[in-house]
């Protein structure tokens, strides 16, 4: 295996035409996104949109564990502390958020078909990759999330644009609680397209690589990824979202955060699953929840691009305000799992406090 960060392949495909292979390479790591991989990525990426003889645009991780499993958090926390001073923003930590935001808009906007095998683990800035492709397949190995309210950030990499296209009110649900996803809650909520094993990613890509992508190039990764689909259907395990979207939405009728938060506190069911989640909102970080509240319901009408301003913003404010980089000493350094957050409850958050990271 090369010590790259990312592998680039080209393959010669029926009619002269190429397709263009990414393959995260830091399988330790579950392929967690780094500005190294960031930095190699938006080259060829730019590269393979100018060339005439590529068609289309495949992006896999290495291994059968991850696609990517979030941004490289611990080299952002050592950018939040290694000069000595708690919560300063050095150069490290802004240039990760925006060269990684440029990468996702660049994905979401690219000329071709991106076709994006999302198996195994996806989240935070993996699910930043992932949504922007135009053919985006999950697996029965399949697990989304976005979990940072448990490590003091908030949903971000176009989160706000993204959750806000979600049925009803599952995209605020799922940013409150971080719970996971399995691949049908993945097509359920818009993350995905296709569902389909991930025993036939060669003969998926053989397919692909048969097909004459050059008069339509969409339609054709379309036909490839339908017929594979329809053969794994026995595969595909049930949509906990769609199953639960009706309590989903009574429990997140509320006119604020602080409402929400006790409908879901008060749930008196005795379903596992929604049992889990929210046992995750009484462990997040009350400004992180506070954050994401506020960014839901801001972007509901914005534009991909807008959004990408905003988190921007906030990103590069949650270097300076402390709260990131408690949540990720507490989960990935000292592992303590008891991070001292700057609020102790939703109750005594400052507005000024969180408008502070809007600014």
């Amino acid at each position: 295996m090369s010590d790259t960060s990312v592998l680039f392949e080209e393959h010669r495909a029926h009619g002269g035409w190429k397709l263009g292979v990414v393959r995260l390479n830091a399988a330790q790591s579950m392929n967690a996104l780094s500005l190294d991989m960031i930095h190699r990525l938006q080259p060829q990426l730019e590269n393979w949109a100018n060339d005439d003889q590529v068609a289309a645009v495949w992006i896999e991780g290495a291994g059968d564990k991850a696609f990517c499993a979030g941004g490289d958090i611990v080299a952002l926390y050592r950018s939040m502390t290694e000069s000595g001073q708690q919560g300063s923003t050095t150069s490290e930590g802004e240039q990760f958020f925006r060269d990684e935001y440029q990468l996702d808009y660049q994905i979401h906007t690219f000329p071709k078909p991106v076709v994006i095998w999302g198996n195994g683990i996806v989240m935070g800035g993996g699910l930043g990759v992932m949504a922007g492709g135009s053919h985006r397949v999950v697996t029965e190995q399949s697990r989304l999330a976005m979990p940072e309210v448990a490590i003091g950030m908030y949903p971000d990499v176009g989160a706000g644009w993204f959750l806000n296209r979600m049925p009803g009110r599952t995209g605020l649900f799922l940013g409150l609680t971080g719970v996971p996803m399995n691949a049908a809650d993945a097509l359920f909520v818009g993350l995905a397209d296709r569902f389909i094993p991930h025993e036939q990613k060669s003969n998926v890509m053989g397919a692909i690589l048969a097909k004459d992508l050059r008069q339509d190039p969409y339609a054709g990764a379309s036909q490839v990824l339908r017929r594979f689909e329809r053969g794994g259907e026995a595969l595909k395990p049930a949509s906990a979202l769609r199953e639960h979207y009706d309590v989903i939405q009574a429990l997140t009728d509320g006119d604020s955060l602080t409402e929400v938060v006790d409908n879901l506190a008060t749930y008196a069911g005795d379903d596992e699953w929604l049992m889990k989640a929210v046992k995750n909102v009484a462990k997040a970080s009350p400004t992180s929840l506070a954050l994401h509240w506020r960014h839901y319901h801001r972007s509901a009408h914005d534009s991909l691009a807008e959004v990408f301003d905003r988190e921007l913003q906030l990103s590069l404010n949650s270097l300076k305000m402390g709260e990131f980089a408690e949540g990720v000493r507490a989960l990935l350094i000292d592992k303590d799992r008891k991070p001292r957050w700057h609020f102790p409850d939703l109750e005594s958050v400052d507005p000024d406090w969180i408008e502070q990271f809007f600014e």
